[in-house]
């Protein structure tokens, strides 16, 4: 459409539609949002018209898309792995070895026969690659006797083993000791009965006894 035509439909336009509006700068209006067209659907122009003044709805090749900018989701702030518990390793139990008096001592006495060595040795080795953290023994006596001599007796014994096991080597501040006397028997009351004799002493044997409690790791 020539610049002469326009000017002529817009004369035209304006005799007949005298309250046309000029809301869209270079387009005919009817009202302030509505553009007048002809009968082919297209847009009336005004006279002064520039492609500058295209607007979508009449002109879209002129007018350009702006494509909406696609804002790119924000990542989602990385959640940290929760912080593991240490491993909680579980003491072992200590070890508890019990030897009997009688083959450790002399009968009702404290000090250590060479048999009882040996036998002390063999726990020494055994101790050998052992993270032991404490040892302690504890003497026993039968009730053959007064509480009160059982129960020196049984801490005597005690104390020769703890003296023994720390000449091998053992640190003495890693041992205890303690005497129980007649208190923590083997056998029940029934179990051995009659005056003292030897077979009183050989029925109640178990009662004499030394246990050694080894607390550690290997």
């Amino acid at each position: 459409m020539t610049t002469t035509k326009t000017l002529i439909y817009t004369s035209i336009i304006a005799a007949f539609l005298p309250g046309i509006a000029s809301a869209m700068p270079g387009y005919a209006t009817d009202t302030a949002t509505k553009v007048v067209r002809n009968s082919y659907g297209e847009c009336w122009h005004a006279g002064f018209w520039t492609p500058s003044m295209a607007i979508a709805e009449c002109d879209p090749s002129l007018v350009k898309q702006v494509e909406p900018v696609k804002v790119a989701a924000a990542e989602p702030e990385p959640v940290p792995a929760p912080a593991l518990a240490p491993a909680v390793v579980a003491k072992p139990a200590p070890q508890k070895v019990s030897f009997s008096a009688d083959a450790l001592f002399a009968f009702d006495k404290a000090v250590l026969k060479p048999e009882g060595m040996q036998e002390l040795d063999g726990l020494v080795a055994n101790l050998n690659g052992v993270d032991y953290e404490k040892i302690h023994v504890t003497g026993h006596t039968d009730r053959i006797g007064s509480d009160k001599y059982n129960q020196t007796l049984s801490e005597e014994r005690a104390n020769a083993v703890r003296e023994y096991l720390v000449s091998k080597g053992i640190p003495a501040d890693r041992i205890t000791t303690a005497g129980m006397g007649e208190s923590q028997p083997a056998t029940q009351a029934s179990d051995c009965t009659g005056p003292r004799s030897q077979k009183l002493i050989t029925c109640l044997q178990p009662d004499r006894r030394v246990d050694i409690e080894v607390a550690g790791t290997k």
